[in-house]
């Protein structure tokens, strides 16, 4: 390619961590020389307002929108996101090039050694609703409090004592070298959809970087991502909906597990699927077929496609 590549992504200590190990995998991959990859830093609108629920001001696009823009406007070549924060339905100028590796999918409890440890009526901050609904379903006696801002903001706040507990994934942790926290078997814990993979985007209309995107791809977990977001499109949620799911590559097949919730995680729906790899249509019929037999406290939190 000719001239510099330009790798758009947050400006957060995590996602630039992310983005210098994609920046670097790139550069091995096509013996460029180190730096070749310019990291280009933006601030999003989901990192400059701290003080409210992310879906009280916009949802997930307020990670992305900023990113976007840059991409489709070509100031960028392409960026680097969490896909857990990535919007299922993407625009049509945007293409999911790649992803790597998948990391540790686990959350992290910080500041009890287990669930069930944590003191009765215990303040556990998180602003996900889905760990909301899945803490409130193992203790109903614990307190959510909204808790926004970087890693390092959250764990502050747990040292501090102003909340007892909070979960972070354990993914995030480890690419920032923090050892904090006891992590969650996904039995207990379902993760996010798309947790703990770095996700690449480029123009849809850009084949030569998305050639180049290509040769740092893991096409494993793209495949078990690829349908995570099959089934979250289908449900048409957002990021007020608690959902979880995973899946694996196991004896040649795709297994998915999901689970839907209340808010207050007293009523959940989970069923499980096994398809090829590629097969999109079975998670999203495994979607469907979770909100038919969900109670009205769960289908109302979901708009159907």
């Amino acid at each position: 390619m000719q001239g510099r590549l330009k790798l758009g992504t947050r400006g957060s200590p995590l996602a630039m961590a992310q983005a210098r190990k994609v920046a670097a995998a790139l550069e091995s991959a096509q013996r460029w020389p180190e730096g070749y990859v310019e990291i280009v830093p933006f601030t999003t609108t989901g990192d400059a307002v701290q003080d409210r629920p992310l879906a009280d001001i916009g949802g997930k696009g307020l990670w992305t929108k900023e990113l976007d823009r840059a991409l489709i406007e070509g100031e960028v070549h392409f960026c680097v996101h969490s896909m857990k924060d990535v919007e299922s339905i993407r625009p049509k100028e945007i293409h999911v090039a790649a992803v790597r590796p998948r990391g540790d999918v686990r959350d992290r409890l910080i500041g009890a050694e287990s669930i069930d440890k944590l003191k009765q009526g215990a303040v556990v901050g998180t602003s996900s609703p889905r760990r909301a609904a899945q803490v409130r379903r193992l203790r109903p006696d614990v307190k959510i409090v909204p808790l926004r801002g970087n890693v390092e903001t959250r764990l502050a706040k747990v040292r501090a004592g102003e909340v007892d507990a909070t979960l972070l994934a354990a993914a995030g942790l480890k690419r920032l070298d923090i050892s904090e926290g006891t992590a969650i078997p996904t039995e207990i814990l379902l993760p996010a959809p798309g947790q703990a993979v770095i996700g690449i985007e480029c123009r849809t209309d850009d084949t030569m970087t998305q050639s180049v995107l290509g040769t740092v791809n893991n096409q494993i977990t793209y495949d078990c991502v690829m349908a995570e977001r099959a089934f979250t499109r289908a449900l048409g949620g957002t990021c007020a909906s608690p959902v979880a799911c995973f899946c694996v590559l196991e004896d040649g097949d795709l297994r998915l597990r999901a689970q839907l919730f209340s808010e207050d995680g007293s009523e959940m729906v989970e069923d499980r699927a096994v398809f090829d790899c590629g097969d999109n249509d079975t998670p999203a019929e495994l979607a469907r077929k979770l909100l038919a037999s969900a109670p009205e406290s769960i289908r109302r939190l979901f708009a159907t496609q």
